[in-house]
């Protein structure tokens, strides 16, 4: 899907919350009497995308629901994309940021800024037709620093794997 992935992102939760659909429901499972007699659990759609997360873990309505909309953010991040030209693309100062001098690529999976970050280096490895290899050179990174990036967090591996099995390339291990 190629859409502008960056606006989506840079809402605060407020504004994304009225682009979404949110329901709550019982979990099911361990969790005591509370969990089974609340609507704890929430499911947020986000109408423009129809791109959907749930968070049931917590017994409080309002944890899942902030845990679930930081999971529509990294979703939104790894399925949205922006077009990007390889040859004239430089790194944004938001991911410039994140660029150690030793030239890693480090941010933590809390950080607000994540979802942005996945998503522009997302959107370059599209560009670059999954090549890890000229992805890293334009961050500045090399190879293996760009395949921690990716291999660091489950989902964003997830999603990287998805796009390289429809491209029929291995998958990221």
């Amino acid at each position: 899907m190629t859409e502008n992935a960056p606006n989506y992102l840079l809402l605060d939760d407020a504004s994304l919350l009225r682009d979404c659909e949110v329901d709550k429901y019982r979990a099911s499972g361990p969790g005591g009497q509370k969990r089974n007699k609340t609507d704890s659990a929430v499911r947020i759609r986000h109408l423009p995308t129809g791109i959907a997360a749930i968070a049931n873990e917590d017994r409080s309505q309002h944890v899942n629901k902030r845990r679930a909309l930081r999971r529509l953010r990294l979703m939104i991040a790894l399925e949205v994309r922006t077009r990007v030209d390889p040859e004239s693309y430089a790194p944004s100062e938001t991911i410039r940021v994140y660029i150690t001098g030793g030239g890693t690529l480090r941010i933590a999976e809390t950080n607000e800024s994540y979802p942005i970050v996945v998503s522009e280096v997302m959107d370059v490895l599209i560009a670059c037709q999954l090549r890890i290899s000229d992805t890293a050179s334009i961050f500045g990174l090399s190879t293996a620093q760009l395949s921690d990036f990716f291999l660091r967090d489950p989902t964003v591996l997830r999603g990287v794997n998805q796009q390289r099995q429809r491209s029929n390339l291995k998958p990221l291990r």
